[in-house]
């Protein structure tokens, strides 16, 4: 039964560059490198979440001009938009390795979210500019204030999921380029 469906995803795949164990290894690392930096002391992932702030910071004034009230929304749809458009970029081309990281980009992303999030009430996360908290701001307006780190351990584990589920998918795709 397992052969079958296999046999069914190497047919309806055809066209994806193949994984070789290296690079299915090396994104793995790049995996295990930002789960340890975001999960332990500062949870601050160092070069990568740098590119993210400035991401974020950029989404305000983009979505702030298109349209005003996802303003304070922006900088968190620029976290997501960035990796997402990458991934959907290089899926499109079907380049599997470069797919697979920008899906663990954006499950970083969403650990960064979090993070953020869960500093809703607590404010004590250093702000760029020392401005108003979009998470506070966000949460409060909707009276979810008090559930700030509830919602924050939910999208963790979102994060969790899209992380694990593009290294998934690296895996299945080097087994199907090892079986062909």
């Amino acid at each position: 039964m397992l052969s079958d469906w296999l046999d069914a995803q190497r047919d309806n795949d055809a066209g994806w560059t193949p994984v070789s164990t290296a690079a299915l290894a090396g994104v793995t690392l790049f995996a295990a490198w930002c789960a340890w930096f975001a999960h332990t002391s500062e949870r601050w992932v160092h070069v990568l979440d740098g590119a993210n702030l400035a991401f974020h910071e950029a989404g305000h004034p983009i979505f702030g001009l298109l349209i005003p009230p996802l303003a304070v929304w922006g900088g968190t749809l620029g976290q997501l938009v960035f990796p997402a458009v990458a991934t959907v970029a290089f899926a499109r081309r079907r380049h599997t390795a470069s797919a697979v990281c920008g899906g663990v980009w954006f499950g970083e992303n969403l650990w960064n979210i979090a993070r953020y999030m869960a500093d809703a009430r607590a404010q004590v996360l250093p702000l760029v500019g020392g401005g108003e908290h979009d998470w506070t701001h966000i949460l409060g307006g909707a009276g979810l204030l008090d559930h700030d780190t509830t919602l924050a351990a939910v999208v963790r584990f979102v994060g969790w999921i899209v992380v694990l589920a593009a290294l998934g998918f690296g895996t299945l795709r080097w087994h199907l380029d090892r079986d062909a």
